[in-house]
């Protein structure tokens, strides 16, 4: 079994990420745009809007994840959104899903963070069974609702 490495991502792993990323859109059915995806890591990273995390398996990105900080009014605390976690084919079943939710609920917790918060595609059963195994629970109380503005032109 490869050895998966997971670190708090920094600048010099920009293109990296954004081949990640763009694959990530992809997976979601979005266009790809890799000068996009950069270019919004780079917006991320510059102005420290969200804290991004690497895995590696035998020497190859394999994954990331992209958490953005927030707050809690009714807790009076700090939480986290885990908006992105995604893994290459290469890299599912092999614990790099793992050693990233183990980095950002280790960050969470060390920032004082409550709770991480993530939302889950209703088909991808997948995920739903590893975050649940690892101590994850669905919501019982919220639904999620959403509001968009215009399309752009």
């Amino acid at each position: 079994m490869t050895t998966v490495h997971v670190r708090q991502a920094v600048l010099p792993d920009l293109d990296d990420l954004a081949l990640l990323l763009n694959e990530f859109r992809d997976f979601q059915g979005k266009a790809s745009d890799l000068a996009g995806a950069r270019q919004f890591l780079l917006d991320r990273f510059n102005h420290g809007e969200s804290v991004v995390f690497v895995a590696h398996a035998a020497g190859v990105p394999a994954g990331f994840a992209q958490l953005y900080p927030s707050f809690s009014s009714t807790a009076l605390a700090r939480v986290f959104i885990l908006n992105d976690l995604y893994v290459r084919n290469a890299g599912r079943r092999r614990g790099v899903a793992s050693g990233l939710l183990t980095a950002i609920e280790e960050y969470a917790w060390t920032f004082g963070a409550v709770r991480v918060t993530l939302n889950v595609a209703r088909t991808n059963t997948h995920g739903q069974d590893l975050y649940e195994a690892r101590g994850w629970q669905q919501d019982q109380e919220h639904f999620m609702y959403h509001r968009f503005g215009p399309a752009p032109d």
